[in-house]
């Protein structure tokens, strides 16, 4: 029998980690990337010890186009077999435009759009060759809607959202599903904890817990839809977008912008 990994990046902490737990529980064998010194070695340790699969690591800056090259390099190396390929790994929202610098602009849309992209096209010679096979891109909700001190991170999530419709009907030939989670906000640290508890009601209950989330996002791509967006709440946001006028959203936007402190990060959207 053959063994194939799952690969997952941004795997340390949060939905990632969630993630990687998930697919172990599932007993699928995992490679798993994260930033140095993020406990990536220890959750890869327990995940062998605990439930019985083979995980190999690696501690990389995914904003440094090489990792992408160094990633691929390891999989030919070792001769692993790639059948689910996760992109999770993003840099979140810090502020308004004006306030950010030019360094972090670029390594939000270098870490956002620039490594899935390249990592998949690296990538697909392994998918194609054993196929059947599955991306799952992790966007945002952040992708559909105009949200003050999201603006890049928006962006960049749109395009994710895009890209992945559009490779998905290119890949069906190959065999290869494309599928894009859009979550609102997930419960992943404890700053985010408070700031989503401090939300109004509507967008407080459209929080996930990421062990939820994850659960959703393996189901979803192991049944090879293409976009879902998890949550009743969430679904139900979705459609009343396209009903509400504009300065009724942009009223309820900024109600939920003022509560936050100045320069404190948003609600997690993976």
């Amino acid at each position: 029998m053959e063994t194939h990994y799952t690969l997952i990046t941004g795997a340390s902490q949060g939905f990632g980690k969630a993630m990687a737990l998930e697919f172990a529980k599932r007993q699928m064998n995992l490679l798993l990337v994260a930033l140095p010194n993020s406990g990536l070695a220890q959750l890869s340790d327990f995940i062998e010890k605990n439930l019985s699969v083979t995980v190999h690591y690696l501690e990389l800056d995914l904003s440094q186009t090489q990792s992408c090259h160094i990633i691929a390099e390891y999989i030919e190396n070792h001769g692993l077999r790639i059948k689910y390929l996760v992109n999770n790994a993003g840099v979140l929202s810090r502020g308004f435009f004006e306030d950010l610098t030019e360094e972090f602009i670029l390594k939000q849309i270098e870490v956002n759009v620039t490594t899935p992209t390249l990592l998949i096209r690296l990538l697909l010679p392994n998918l194609k060759k054993y196929a059947p096979a599955s991306i799952l891109n992790i966007s945002s909700m952040a992708s559909f809607f105009a949200l003050p001190k999201k603006q890049v991170y928006g962006g960049t999530k749109a395009y994710l959202t895009s890209f992945s419709k559009s490779l998905g009907k290119e890949l069906k030939k190959d065999n290869i599903s494309v599928t894009t989670i859009c979550p609102g906000g997930l419960n992943t640290t404890t700053r985010l904890c408070y700031q989503n508890r401090i939300l109004g009601w509507i967008p407080r209950e459209s929080v996930l817990n990421p062990e939820k989330a994850a659960k959703i996002a393996v189901h979803s791509m192991l049944r090879k839809k293409k976009i879902v967006v998890p949550g009743f709440i969430n679904q139900c946001l979705m459609v009343l977008d396209k009903f509400l006028p504009e300065f009724i959203k942009d009223k309820l936007t900024n109600k939920e912008i003022n509560k936050f402190p100045a320069g404190n990060l948003q609600p997690k959207n993976l």
